[in-house]
């Protein structure tokens, strides 16, 4: 198995905790920054933040996959060929 084959799934998983942590402890800090000033109520700036983070974990996990199967890793390819059809 080439090297870049091994990390490749390690890297793509890396990067979807990677944000999820960051987006929830934006999540914290955002709830004791501003709860005194939102009209929104903490439920449904948590949701917003939810999906901005989903979002943007999604979109950058794409990229990733594109980038690995543009080096030529073989089970980006073959991920990315599933989501295509």
């Amino acid at each position: 198995m080439p090297y870049l084959d091994f990390l490749a799934p390690g890297i793509i998983a890396q990067s979807a905790l990677f944000i999820a942590i960051f987006y929830g402890i934006q999540l914290i800090w955002d709830r004791d920054a501003v709860s005194h000033v939102n009209p929104l109520s903490y439920e449904v700036d948590a949701l917003r933040g939810l999906l901005v983070g989903g979002a943007a974990d999604l979109w950058t996990d794409f990229g990733v996959l594109v980038l690995a199967a543009l080096l030529g890793i073989a089970c980006a390819s073959a991920l990315l060929g599933r989501l295509t059809r």
